[in-house]
């Protein structure tokens, strides 16, 4: 089973897709973002505490951006938090933010392409996060809209290898 489980900012999106695992036997909880060592936001740290101390003990932690292998390589279930955070630290390490989208976009759609094909050769369960933007106003920010159009396109290829997409508001998902 494949599911891709999106929400807005504190939406209880990790929650819900933490709760679709309680019962499988072995999972390896994937954060492919900034490491907690990389970043010095102490919110952000923070953040990367709760979550640990509200998952079970038995599950592994894996620190990796390498999507397509973390997918491919691994056994039992795996949770992805989050899509959002990945495309981020790709951002970063392309040096996205700073130069012309063109220089590096096609680095990251052939990474994209990597993970979702990955995705759908597997026969892993796979619990996918990720934020969903664009449902308000336009950034003002290039490095705004950059994300929210990318993330968007990111999103709606995992979701086409998904079983199931679940939208949470509030605390509640809603099966799209």
């Amino acid at each position: 089973m494949k599911v891709l489980v999106t929400g807005g900012v504190r939406s209880g999106k990790s929650f819900h897709a933490e709760s679709l695992l309680l019962a499988a036997p072995g999972v390896t909880y994937l954060a492919p973002g900034p490491t907690a060592d990389e970043d010095s936001d102490p919110e952000w740290a923070a953040r990367i505490a709760t979550h640990r101390a509200r998952r079970p003990g038995h599950w592994e932690t894996l620190e990796s951006r390498d999507l397509a292998t973390a997918i491919s390589e691994g056994d039992g279930a795996l949770l992805i938090d989050c899509l959002g955070t990945w495309l981020t630290s790709q951002i970063d390490e392309l040096d996205g933010w700073d130069t012309i989208r063109e220089e590096w976009e096609q680095v990251l759609f052939a990474r994209l392409d990597d993970a979702v094909d990955a995705l759908a050769r597997t026969e892993r369960t796979v619990v996918l996060v990720t934020n969903e933007v664009g449902m308000g106003i336009v950034p003002e920010r290039r490095s705004g809209r950059i994300f929210s159009d990318l993330l968007g396109i990111v999103n709606q290829r995992f979701a086409s290898e998904c079983d199931e997409v679940l939208l949470i508001v509030a605390g509640r998902a809603l099966s799209l």
